[in-house]
């Protein structure tokens, strides 16, 4: 029998084609969003890989339920979704997807920057409703990126991204690490990154120690009328006290593409002023989430070669 793979989802392209082109036995758990633990549990029995996305809570009883996987490949960068230490235990390998999506990842980031910065969204609203009467010179006024210091929290490849085009934006950029990176603009000190910071974007992965790292004391650090932009994790930024800080008027806006608690977005933050609000699309490309997902099997195929 060739080695049985498992697949939550539909995944983009020919990945899953690649997959039987391969020799391998594939079962696609769910056709419509992430299948349920019990559904999921019953197809990993007699699995060798499992192919997960994001949304797809591999914790350790699931991976209990799988007692001949030797590897989970994540169709993401980041790997929050997936009990590592119980992986580790079990000898399963966790691979995942880096450097195919930066590119997507950051263009969204900057989109999300120019949204908010130049009231794109609640002008288009304004006209929706009927509100606009014409051309005002004192009415819609954004902000220009030109100039402005743009504070980048991480900074890996998709904030190198992002840096690239804020460049080209003539903007004035930082950006803080947990080690120096050598590279121009390093800012040691999160606290002090924030308080020169006119717009923030965040570009960590979500660990024990970037949980709630954005929380009402350091919101209080940014200048008045400052962009927060979040197109990481959501769990990385505190909404709650988001949402306190622009309906205070502290903070200019905010751009968001990852949420605490998704699908869910509280009615609080859909209320927010001056808020552009994304559907978790940093890497939603057909070329870029093509390639994710080739890469996600292509790890597969590689660990299962010899197999069967």
């Amino acid at each position: 029998m060739p080695p049985h793979v498992v697949v939550t989802q539909p995944l983009v392209g020919d990945a899953i084609d690649r997959l039987r082109h391969a020799g391998l036995d594939v079962t696609v758990v769910s056709e419509h969003g992430p299948p349920s633990r019990d559904e999921l549990c019953h197809a990993l029995h007699d699995a060798s890989a499992l192919v997960c996305l994001l949304s797809d809570v591999i914790d350790a009883d699931v991976l209990a339920c799988g007692p001949g996987l030797r590897v989970v490949s994540t169709v993401a960068v980041g790997v929050d979704n997936i009990d590592l230490d119980a992986a580790r235990a079990r000898g399963i390998e966790v691979r995942n997807t880096p450097g195919v999506l930066d590119a997507a990842t950051a263009d969204l980031a900057m989109a999300l920057l120019l949204a908010v910065a130049r009231g794109v969204v609640s002008g288009m609203d304004a006209i929706r409703r009927g509100e606009w009467t014409g051309f005002g010179l004192a009415t819609g006024l954004g902000r220009d990126l030109a100039g402005m210091r743009l504070g980048l929290v991480g900074f890996g490849r998709i904030a190198q991204r992002v840096a690239a085009r804020a460049t080209a934006f003539d903007m004035r950029l930082q950006h803080h690490a947990r080690h120096d990176t050598g590279a121009a603009g390093f800012v040691a000190d999160l606290d002090e990154l924030l308080r020169t910071s006119d717009a923030l974007s965040l570009h960590v992965p979500l660990t024990s120690a970037t949980r709630g790292l954005l929380d009402a004391r350091r919101l209080a650090h940014l200048p008045d009328g400052a962009i927060v932009i979040n197109t990481a994790r959501g769990a990385v930024l505190d909404e709650r006290a988001l949402v306190a800080a622009l309906v205070a008027g502290h903070l200019g806006g905010a751009g968001l593409d990852v949420f605490e608690d998704e699908p869910n977005v509280s009615a609080s933050l859909l209320a927010a002023p001056n808020v552009v609000l994304t559907p978790h699309i940093g890497s939603a490309t057909i070329e870029t989430r093509s390639a994710m997902s080739s890469m996600a099997v292509d790890s597969v195929i590689d660990a299962l070669a010899g197999s069967g």
